[in-house]
């Protein structure tokens, strides 16, 4: 018999390529999943991953037994619901300026995870997702802590906020700043504003939009420069703050917020938050 734990944690290693964002994951230790994946190969006596200092990959056995783990995996889910009618839903109200290309791994893990959850998401600024958490259209909200005061919610990480620009970006110190940010009100202007303004630098808002993929494009056009945080950077943009002379941008703690649901939720929304924080080290 196959310790169906152990399973879950070879699946999860295999797709985050990670003994530690796994242990994330798992809310457990590096050790203790290393020790579950090892127990595992000596009952199927076959080398699951390929280990070295810097990478964890599949060997060939591990490539051939991941697609009838996942099937496992969602069997066991399966297993767990049998007697329960409630449908696996949550409403998720996530903010733009933190979601970027991972989401789609996020939303495959959770997929992955639990293959019978549906999962609505909302991509949103911090204050509309907190404001659907509170009227009950989002069961959990994943948002920028600006004020420090939302003690209530989980930290999941910290996010690095930097000025983004195409390479060639030319300002000249002295220059009026060309900007590109989200209309006001919003915190991330407010706190990218405020740092020019400290600092003593000018700045002229050249392109507004709605939303961080909307701001990226424009600075991928090389209109101007954003503050953005730096998962949602287009590619083909770098960090130009420290050529360009402008002034460090404060961090972010990134919060999940939820509010008062049934146990498959809770569990549904407790799986989310591990998930985001895993992909968040990638």
């Amino acid at each position: 018999m196959l310790d169906a734990t152990a399973v879950q944690a070879f699946v999860l290693v295999a797709d985050l390529a990670s003994f530690t964002r796994a242990a994330a994951a798992l809310n457990s230790s590096q050790a203790a999943v290393s020790l579950k994946i090892r127990r595992l190969e000596e009952t199927l006596g076959r080398r699951l991953l390929d280990r070295t200092p810097r990478l964890v990959r599949l060997s060939p056995d591990g490539a051939t037994f991941l697609p009838a783990a996942r099937e496992l995996v969602a069997a066991q889910q399966k297993a767990i619901g049998a007697f329960t009618q409630e449908e696996r839903r949550i409403g998720v109200s996530i903010s733009h300026h933190i979601v970027g290309a991972d989401l789609t791994t996020l939303l495959q893990h959770l997929h992955r995870s639990d293959p019978g959850l549906v999962v609505e998401v909302r991509i949103t600024t911090s204050a509309e997702a907190l404001a659907a958490l509170k009227e009950g259209s989002s069961d959990c909200a994943i948002v920028l802590n600006h004020d420090g005061k939302r003690r209530s919610g989980e930290v999941l990480f910290k996010e690095e906020f930097r000025w983004t620009g195409v390479p060639d970006f030319d300002y000249r110190p002295g220059a009026v700043l060309p900007l590109a940010t989200q209309a006001s009100p919003c915190n991330v202007r407010a706190m990218a504003v405020s740092a020019l303004d400290k600092a003593g630098i000018r700045w002229s808002e050249v392109f507004v939009g709605g939303g961080a993929q909307t701001i990226g494009a424009a600075v991928r056009a090389g209109l101007a420069v954003a503050a953005l945080a730096r998962r949602v950077a287009p590619m083909g943009t770098v960090d130009v703050g420290r050529r360009l002379g402008l002034p460090p941008l404060p961090a972010r703690d990134v919060v999940l917020l939820s509010g008062t649901g049934s146990a498959t939720k809770r569990q549904a929304i407790k799986l989310l938050g591990r998930s985001f924080r895993a992909l968040a080290g990638r």
